[in-house]
C-alpha cells in the first residue's frame, strides 16, 4: 500500500510503499493484550515484602500461662492472630517476568502496527530533524499538525535536538526504529514513522 509522506512543516514531501505483511494484517486484540501484559510485568519491580512470624522480634516468652486465664492457650505473641504478629502468607520478593514466544512479539507488533493504518493513525515523516533544539519551534510545527498524543520513530538513532526539543512536550515521546514497542504504540493517540523508521521497520519484521 502506498501512504504520503509529509515534511514538518506539514507539506507533501512524496509516498512511501509499505508492506502489506507489516501494515496489513488482521488486528488481533488477544495478541496486543498478551504483549502489553508482558511488557508490564517485565517493568514490575517486585519488591514488596512482609514480615511472617519468623521475621518479626520478640516472642520468645509464652504471652501467659497455660492455663486459667479464660483465654485461649497461645505460645508467642508473634502469631499471625495476635496484635503485632507476623503475616500470613504475605507477598515476597518475586519477578514477575514470564516468556512471551518470539513470533508472538513479533506478530503483535506488526498487528499494533497495522492497528494504527487501519485507524487512519499512521503518519510518515520524511525526516525528524531540527536545525536548533528548540521546544518552542517544535510546538509551534506539532500544533500546526494537530498531533496531540504521539509517538515519534526514527531511524537507527533519533536526531539529538529533536530528541531535546520533544523532552518537555507533554504527551509527545521519541524512540529509535529498535525500541519500537506495542504498549506505547498503542498508548499513543498518533503513530509518527520516519522514513528511515519504516525502511528499518520493514527490515526487522519481514
Amino acid at each position: 500500500m502506498k501512504l504520503d509522506v509529509i515534511s514538518l512543516d506539514n507539506t507533501k514531501a512524496g509516498s512511501v510503499d509499505l508492506d502489506d505483511a507489516i501494515f496489513g494484517v488482521d488486528v488481533r486484540a488477544d495478541l496486543l493484550a498478551r504483549a502489553v501484559n508482558w511488557q508490564l510485568a517485565k517493568r514490575r519491580a517486585g519488591t514488596h515484602a512482609v514480615k511472617g512470624r519468623s521475621d518479626v522480634s520478640g516472642g520468645g516468652k509464652k504471652p501467659f500461662r497455660q492455663k486459667g486465664t479464660g483465654s485461649a492457650r497461645q505460645g508467642t505473641s508473634r502469631a499471625p492472630q495476635m496484635r503485632g504478629g507476623g503475616v500470613v502468607f504475605g507477598p515476597t520478593p518475586r519477578s514477575y517476568e514470564h516468556k512471551l514466544p518470539k513470533k508472538v512479539r513479533k506478530l503483535a507488533l506488526k498487528t499494533a502496527l497495522s492497528s494504527k493504518q487501519a485507524a487512519g493513525k499512521l503518519v510518515v515523516l520524511d525526516k525528524a530533524e531540527l536545525a536548533l533544539p528548540k521546544t518552542k519551534d517544535l510546538t509551534a510545527k506539532l500544533a500546526a499538525l494537530g498531533w496531540g498524543s504521539a509517538l515519534v520513530i526514527d531511524g537507527a538513532e533519533v536526531n539529538k535536538n529533536f530528541a531535546l526539543a520533544a523532552g518537555n512536550i507533554v504527551g509527545l515521546d521519541v524512540l529509535p526504529s529498535q525500541g519500537a514497542n506495542v504498549y506505547d504504540i498503542l498508548r499513543h493517540d498518533t503513530l509518527v514513522l520516519t522514513q528511515d523508521a519504516v525502511a528499518k521497520l520493514q527490515e526487522r519484521l519481514k
